[in-house]
């Protein structure tokens, strides 16, 4: 399995409401539930009124289209991660999966998952 850096850094963003999101950013991953508002995003598109802010996050995805009948794609990653204690925020799209850590962890979470198999290459 290939797994792709991204070069950017992210934040991970609480909101009251999606009035202030930037749509055309590069990354916007916004999610709303009945409890909350959250964004993920670039640190220059952190909305101004974000009522917590949490910087500092890298990110990969897994290469390609993933087929909703693969089964099991997220539960390998996050289970080398869980073992190598690398917490991660998981951002799904219809297309593939995005995998965040801590900047802090990113390195190591890299280095464990190449030991596993996973294949990691720079982003294009």
């Amino acid at each position: 399995m290939k797994l792709e850096i991204l070069a950017q850094e992210f934040a991970v963003c609480a909101l009251p409401d999606f009035s202030q999101v930037d749509g055309s950013a590069s990354f916007c991953f916004a999610s709303k539930t009945d409890r909350e508002f959250s964004l993920v995003c670039t640190p220059e598109a952190i909305p101004a009124n974000a009522l917590r802010v949490q910087r500092g996050w890298r990110a990969f995805r897994v290469a390609g289209q993933l087929d909703f009948s693969l089964i099991g794609i997220l539960a390998g990653i996050t289970d080398v991660l869980a073992r190598a204690r690398v917490g991660v925020f998981v951002v799904s799209t219809f297309d593939t999966d995005y995998v965040l850590t801590a900047q802090a962890d990113f390195d190591r979470a890299l280095a464990a998952l190449a030991q596993s198999g996973y294949e990691i290459k720079a982003q294009t």
